[in-house]
């Protein structure tokens, strides 16, 4: 499941929660209103993404009720294990919910849906149900108003890019590269983060469930590999410094914006993937414990970004 974020916060970060059930991590704005999640994944493998939509609203409800987005994907991060946990979270949400958006959800039993949701009711599209395996959604519905869709050419130009690639070979890079870094209609001066969720199959440790992580203008910044843990081990560039809530990675990415450093990307997600790959395998396959990954994680991320760093030293101040 792949997510490509648009917002008028341009500063985003990873954070690691403690949930009322289960433990998170989460994309967040900088600074973060708490209680708030933009895409994430949880320790049980459940991952979750939304999309805005302008056309399902059917009610009176103010504003100030509304764009409450967020706090339901916190939520259902703290407490869902599958798609069904999610549909009774929909069902037992006090009305009106405050929402107005396509929800995308993943789990580790094989679930995978988008659900269309507003104040009151939500309609289910099943993705194991459709013939070509996926469905591209940006910013309207199916069961929603046509005449106040939104995001139309970027559903085009998304959907005649996955019309032409092999489904069955495609990666977090090739959503990256061939999508958020597509350029325009989809890579947008608001565009502020990308993620890729790789989840597990059936019966798989749900804990091998990765959230591919561009923090930051696409474009300018690299992939990192993001996993729920026992404890916090999101890279420390993913998240808030000394004296920011914003994360290094978007930091430097927002300053790199409008550069043409693609070839340097390309260079370093190459460098990456060398290091990352023979670990997440071995973690996969059992040859190393959780806790060795870890280690050898924590350091191959230290790498990767050193090496982003120098790549685009000559470009910084």
């Amino acid at each position: 499941m792949y997510k490509h974020r648009d917002t008028g916060c341009l500063d985003n970060r990873l954070e690691y929660f403690v949930g009322e059930k289960y433990r998170f991590v989460a994309l967040v704005n900088s600074p973060s209103k708490g209680g708030e999640a933009w895409s994430g994944v949880n320790s049980v493998g459940f991952c979750i993404m939304n999309t805005a939509t302008y056309d399902l609203k059917d009610d009176n409800v103010p504003d100030s009720l509304m764009d409450r987005e967020g706090i339901l994907m916190y939520r259902a991060l703290e407490v869902c294990q599958s798609v069904s946990d999610f549909e009774h979270l929909l069902d037992t949400l006090s009305r009106p919910m405050g929402v107005e958006a396509n929800f995308g959800v993943i789990d580790a039993f094989g679930g995978a849906a988008y659900y269309e949701v507003n104040n009151h009711r939500w309609t289910k599209f099943d993705v194991n149900e459709i013939p070509c395996g996926y469905r591209v959604v940006t910013n309207f519905t199916q069961t929603g108003r046509p005449s106040d869709r939104k995001g139309v050419d970027r559903w085009k130009k998304a959907s005649a890019i996955m019309n032409d690639a092999d489904v069955s070979a495609i990666d977090h890079r090739f959503f990256f590269d061939s999508i958020s870094r597509s350029g325009k209609p989809i890579l947008r001066d608001i565009t502020s983060a990308a993620v890729a969720f790789e989840g597990v199959s059936p019966g798989e440790d749900p804990l091998h469930t990765v959230m591919w992580s561009l923090v930051g203008y696409p474009a300018s910044t690299v992939a990192f590999p993001v996993y729920v843990m026992d404890r916090d081990c999101i890279p420390p560039f993913l998240k808030s410094y000394p004296h920011s809530e914003n994360c290094k990675s978007c930091t430097m990415a927002l300053y790199l914006k409008g550069k043409d450093v693609s070839g340097e990307i390309s260079s370093v997600e190459d460098y990456s993937e060398e290091l990352y790959s023979p670990i997440i395998r071995k973690f996969k396959d059992g040859e190393i414990s959780r806790r060795r990954f870890v280690r050898l994680y924590e350091k191959a991320s230290v790498k990767v970004f050193s090496q982003y760093s120098s790549q685009m030293h000559k470009y910084l101040p």
